[in-house]
């Protein structure tokens, strides 16, 4: 019996109490970005673009080619990051007011794959439990820059 092999996916969603345009700017305007996930980026996402994303507190970054923007909808960058991912970031209006929020990763490859995968499923929960926070009740949770406060993540590589 020969066994069938699929690259690792990751699906995180939640519902944000925010009109889908503003939980949209909140991943595409790096005004609103650095209060939650990166401290820095070259500019916002759109289509065409290379965009780099910065932790300076981890002395790290990250360049992103953003493929598809759907103003409100849907945001699709291609992201160097675990050697290369594909982020789709998923934006359904609900009832008047509210948002599913989803974030979507393809792309892990090689030995290092499912580690890889869950990670980055740690990581993007971070980020929408931020993004909610931020949006409904205007706080800045710091999970992003408290999770490893020494300045070490296993697995980084500084720039």
């Amino acid at each position: 019996m020969s066994e069938v092999h699929t690259a690792p996916k990751v699906h995180d969603q939640m519902l944000i109490r925010a009109p889908a345009e503003e939980v949209f700017r909140a991943i595409a305007d790096p005004a609103v970005t650095t209060r939650f996930w990166f401290s820095r980026a070259s500019g916002p996402l759109e289509a065409g673009k290379r965009v780099r994303w910065d932790w300076e507190m981890y002395g790290g970054g990250s360049d992103v080619d953003v493929r598809q923007v759907e103003p409100g909808r849907r945001i699709v960058v291609d992201w160097d990051a675990y050697g290369g991912t594909r982020i789709d970031f998923g934006f359904a209006p609900r009832s008047p007011g509210t948002t599913m929020m989803s974030i979507d990763v393809t792309g892990f490859k090689g030995p290092d794959a499912c580690a890889h995968a869950v990670d980055a499923s740690g990581g993007f929960a971070f980020v929408l439990a931020s993004v909610k926070a931020l949006l409904e009740h205007g706080v800045e949770l710091n999970v992003v820059p408290d999770k490893a406060p020494e300045n070490h993540v296993p697995g980084w590589t500084p720039r």
